[in-house]
């Protein structure tokens, strides 16, 4: 490793390159999933040809605004990490970058994209951003030790990158635009309730409050999920309702949202880690199956 990566670097145990510890600082794969998501609304909000300049500089400012909310959020989180055995190895818990490093880098990166946005998109675009990067930050992430609706309401950062790409094509804020807001909103709850599930033990070791450690049986865990997969299954229309797409996609969006359906009742019927792991692989199946459908049958 180059001395300057050492100022800023310490490796216990496995070492990782800068690049690898970088990485898991943006949370890279979380990252890319907001680069899809918001090149779908671009895709979908663009009309004619697709301007490939705007999409490129759409993409690159939200990719700053994405990984440096992504590690201010690792900061801010850095002594609750180390309490669960899933996020023990990050960067800041693990030792192996420093808290003021990720700070300024996470800082950096916001106020740069942000400003990205603004000049090399339009400033609807930015302003977006902006509310997402807050949201997250300093409403969702303390949220998450005072009360289980942290959940639902980190829904909303969480699925403002594709109407950050739809403002990014069109410069407005319209309905198809919060559709696939709706979108991506509604599938998040099935999904972290899975996860929530899973790792409830660790999350209340951690200090984190979630749904499943504060009731008894489940029951509203439960709900959550049921009722959220149906509401997906209704948004997921919207797209063919306001003829952004076509029949193929209508298809898909009952099919998957179904099986979704299917998988949360199960879930909600049974309790159980391996029902949970069922729920959250649908959840994984389902997104990138309803988005190439979303891309695919594109109609205008």
């Amino acid at each position: 490793m180059k001395p300057s990566a050492e100022a800023f670097i310490s490796t216990p145990g496995v070492e990782k390159s800068l690049a690898a510890v970088l990485a898991d600082l943006i949370k890279a794969r979380l990252t890319a999933l907001v680069l899809l998501t918001t090149f779908v609304g671009f895709y979908l909000g663009e009309r004619g040809a697709v301007n490939y300049l705007l999409m490129f500089h759409a993409l690159c400012g939200t990719a700053l605004v994405a990984s440096g909310a992504a590690a201010l959020n690792q900061w801010l989180e850095r002594d609750y990490d180390a309490k669960m055995r899933r996020t023990a190895s990050r960067p800041l818990p693990s030792g192996r970058l420093q808290p003021a490093t990720a700070a300024i880098f996470g800082g950096a990166g916001s106020v740069v994209g942000l400003v990205y946005l603004a000049v090399l998109v339009n400033p609807l675009t930015s302003v977006v951003g902006a509310v997402t990067s807050v949201s997250y930050l300093f409403i969702y992430t303390p949220l998450k030790r005072l009360t289980w609706v942290n959940t639902l309401v980190g829904a909303i950062p969480g699925a403002l990158p594709p109407l950050m790409g739809w403002t990014a094509a069109r410069n407005e804020l319209s309905g198809e635009g919060w559709a696939l807001f709706a979108i991506l909103a509604f599938w998040q709850i099935p999904h972290f309730m899975a996860i929530a599930w899973l790792y409830r033990e660790e999350y209340a070791k951690a200090g984190f409050v979630m749904l499943p450690n504060v009731e008894s049986g489940g029951s509203r865990t439960a709900q959550q999920a049921v009722s959220n997969t149906v509401a997906l299954l209704l948004a997921s229309l919207c797209p063919f309702a306001f003829g952004l797409n076509g029949q193929i996609y209508l298809a898909v969006a009952l099919g998957l949202g179904a099986g979704y359906f299917f998988c949360a009742v199960r879930f909600a019927r049974q309790l159980t880690a391996p029902r949970a792991r069922q729920l959250f692989l649908a959840s994984i199946i389902y997104l990138p199956m309803l988005i190439a459908a979303l891309v695919g049958n594109k109609l205008k």
